[in-house]
């Protein structure tokens, strides 16, 4: 699949790289996720800073205490919050695979709160939401969450909120786009003036 955009931040070909941003693209490349698609071409420029990262993101995607299905949820909420279009791509496909209804996610993308959550859904729904909206969550929705996942999900999920937070900002800022595919698509985000 390639992919054209306008490039804030060109592409770093493997013979023009540092051998510090080598080292991390082959981390990224030898681990789960198997590709440099998303912020890390972007991330490269910073290779330590790239390293960082996407060790973080390895964790909470791949080895958080949370459920897959939820984890994958918050993420699309995410996406939905920051009109991260290519998260959204990336990660839609994911949430469906591990379990989260189409519908809800429909609803999510069209700015409803989604109808027919389960409890749990219900419970990281209100959390990363108010999160996202208003910087903060409210002692019942911190108390729903640490209840059900204990202190640790609750510390994992505000650190997915927030490491998906900064991937969103990151395609942003780069102009990264998702590819044309069938999956319901959000609207690439819109330029200030």
């Amino acid at each position: 699949m390639t992919i054209h955009f306008m490039q804030r931040f060109p592409d770093i070909l493997p013979d023009q790289m540092t051998p510090a941003q080598r080292a991390v693209a082959d981390a990224i490349l030898a681990g789960p996720r198997g590709s440099l698609m998303g912020p890390f071409k972007t991330w490269l420029h910073s290779p330590e800073m790239a390293d960082r990262l996407q060790r973080v993101g390895e964790f909470l995607r791949f080895n958080s205490s949370l459920p897959r299905d939820l984890n994958e949820f918050a993420i699309c909420i995410t996406a939905v919050t920051w009109n991260a279009s290519f998260e959204w791509y990336a990660h839609y496909q994911m949430a469906v695979d591990a379990g989260v209804p189409p519908a809800l996610l429909a609803d999510l993308l069209a700015g409803r709160r989604p109808a027919g959550m389960s409890d749990d859904a219900t419970m990281i729904y209100d959390f990363c939401t108010q999160l996202h909206r208003q910087r903060q969550v409210s002692d019942a929705a911190f108390a729903a969450v640490a209840r059900r996942f204990g202190a640790q999900g609750a510390a994992e999920l505000v650190a997915l909120c927030g490491y998906y937070t900064l991937v969103a900002m990151t395609l942003n800022v780069a102009q990264v786009p998702a590819p044309e595919s069938d999956r319901p698509a959000l609207p690439p985000p819109a330029m200030p003036r």
